[in-house]
């Protein structure tokens, strides 16, 4: 694979744990990468369900993938603050500028209050007993989760408001770069 660049343009697909793809998301737009993760950014890219229906995100959003966590990050900025809404899901890999990962349900929500919660339990309860995760998985699962917590408890850099600000300018200015270039 080459090499990515900044300001590449990628897609989303996130499946589930049985293969199929759950959800995927027209843009991401990649604004760092190192040795632990990648950080992209989109705003009112498209989103298609597995049913097939399809909608728009409403706001933007800097994503920060991990290559070895089990977890992803999506930071929302709104009108209203930040807020983050954080899947347990595999470390991602790229094949063919797209974005892949399996999705596990527990969802992380932290509100700009900066109260959080644990989201989708049930669901968990029902994918893990119909798609038969084994005991190992659930262990690694509820350990991404606790990891998770305990990042956001200590303030890691993904959870910091003025470093996702900045991130979304530099989206909004390779998105501007990129308009520009188009006329």
């Amino acid at each position: 694979m080459i090499k990515p660049c900044i300001g590449d343009k990628f897609q989303i697909q996130c499946y589930k744990h049985n293969g199929k793809i759950h959800r995927a998301w027209d843009e991401a737009i990649l604004l760092e990468e190192n040795k632990n993760y990648m950080v992209f950014g989109n705003n009112k890219t498209l989103v298609i369900e597995s049913e097939g229906n399809t909608w728009k995100t409403k706001e933007p959003a800097i994503m920060y993938f991990f290559k070895d966590k089990w977890f992803n990050i999506i930071a929302q900025l709104k009108k209203d603050g930040i807020y983050y809404y954080c899947n347990i899901a595999t470390p991602f890999i790229i094949e063919e500028s797209t974005i892949k990962y399996i999705d596990y349900d527990l969802d992380l929500r932290v509100f700009p209050s900066g109260e959080f919660k644990i989201l989708d339990q049930l669901e968990y309860k029902y994918h893990k007993k119909i798609m038969h995760y084994s005991k190992e998985l659930d262990i690694v699962l509820r350990n991404a989760l606790s990891e998770l917590i305990e990042d956001y408890k200590s303030k890691v850099p993904m959870f910091d408001a003025s470093k996702n600000v900045k991130y979304y300018e530099q989206y909004k200015k390779i998105k501007e770069e990129v308009f520009d270039s188009n006329f």
